[in-house]
């Protein structure tokens, strides 16, 4: 029923994956079922052989999540896409799928915590050799290149320093030495970022945050270039068995009809802020990247349609500051994650990034009074208001 490619980005948001379903239902219908009816033991086997296609088990495929795939690999021009039930899913469904025993993975410091946490406590018990190099230069990732490299891994804007790569470099690098390169693209979403474009291979999210936009749903997804690299994810997603769900992928879906206005809202949301909080004497820098002061200005403008809904600053006083800030805003929420409706405020060093450690975190830039706002699409006004009283009470 999609109209595909001939849409513009914010119509496909709209109608992307949406299938012809019996009765002629607008939305797709929730297909809350574990497992599905054969019509005769010949129809079971042919499904089990991949003869027909049809619905075995929801584990393995279902018609709402399949919906919201079609709408992901369509949204981010990918070939096909899988639904998992975290963000974390799609990041270990895709590792798992990608490296074995003795391989090397090169990866941006800057990245969500349990990504990093991962790669260093899972993966290597396994084998899995790892490099973390501040990718916004790419020439740090051209020297951490080996032999055995196979995938390179990036998070772009990273979390939560708000570094840019530049992916188009990084595909190059990566390709010319025969590795694979994966993007998280949870920061920007497809709405202000589409690496495919610039030669990424693999795309993921967490779907928790913009896609769906309104902090009732956890789950990822993996976007894939063909179908080979389609069957080898299925396989490991439906043995590793982190799958979303028929209810979630319903909520997802409906959160992405109104990805492309949401972005608009955050980004035209997010400039004044960061602003704002630019000129602030008791704020030592800001990254966002929609500032001229953003050391990868130029890259962001490159690659971003929009600046996006994300920022993360400093405070002069360190840790300390950051503890009296949490415990003064009033209006923006005082929570992990990020991506929703509302305003959210956290302290990396406490909080999502606390597991890394703090060599790792100073590695990766995530300072002690390192501020991660993530921006809602209420009234500016009220969030600046907010921000202004509780930095207030700083001394």
């Amino acid at each position: 029923m999609s109209h595909g490619k001939n849409l513009q980005f914010d119509s496909k948001c709209v109608h992307a994956g949406i299938g012809d379903y019996e009765f002629g239902p607008v939305v797709p219908p929730i297909y809350q079922t574990s497992t599905f009816r054969f019509k005769d033991s010949a129809h079971g086997a042919a499904l089990f052989k991949g003869e027909v296609d049809g619905y075995i088990y929801t584990r393995m495929k279902n018609p709402t999540i399949k919906a919201l795939e079609n709408a992901m690999a369509e949204l981010e021009g990918g070939h096909k896409a899988l639904g998992c039930a975290s963000g974390m899913s799609a990041v270990s469904t895709t590792l798992i799928a990608l490296l074995k025993s003795g391989d090397h993975i090169v990866c941006s410091k800057s990245v969500y915590g349990p990504t990093n946490t991962f790669i260093n406590t899972i993966l290597s018990k396994f084998g899995v050799e790892a490099t973390f190099v501040d990718s916004e230069f790419a020439e740090e990732v051209e020297k951490a290149m080996k032999p055995n490299t196979k995938v390179v891994y990036v998070e772009t804007p990273g979390n939560p320093t708000m570094s840019i790569t530049d992916l188009e470099a990084v595909s190059k690098i990566a390709h010319k030495n025969g590795a694979l390169v994966v993007v998280d693209n949870t920061f920007m979403s497809p709405a202000l970022q589409q690496p495919f474009v610039f030669g990424v291979d693999i795309v993921l999210h967490s779907m928790t945050k913009f896609l769906n936009g309104h902090a009732d749903v956890v789950g990822g997804v993996v976007v894939v270039k063909d179908e080979e690299m389609y069957l080898k994810m299925r396989k490991v997603l439906n043995q590793h068995g982190g799958v979303i769900d028929p209810f979630n992928s319903f909520l997802v879906h409906r959160g992405l009809k109104t990805l492309s206005i949401r972005m608009q809202r955050h980004c035209e949301n997010t400039l004044p802020i960061a602003e704002y909080l630019e000129k602030h004497p008791k704020v030592k820098w800001v990254r966002f990247p929609g500032l001229k002061s953003h050391p990868q200005y130029e890259i962001g403008l490159k690659q971003h349609k929009g600046h996006g809904g994300m920022i993360s600053f400093e405070l002069n006083g360190g840790y300390k500051a950051g503890e009296i800030l949490m415990n003064s805003v009033r209006f923006c929420q005082l929570a992990v994650s990020l991506g929703g409706v509302e305003t959210l405020i956290q302290h990396p060093a406490s909080m999502t990034h606390l597991t890394m450690g703090e060599e790792a975190r100073k590695a990766a830039g995530i300072t002690e009074g390192l501020i991660r706002l993530s921006v809602g699409i209420e009234n500016v006004k009220d969030i600046l208001a907010d921000l202004e009283q509780a930095l207030a009470k700083i001394s």
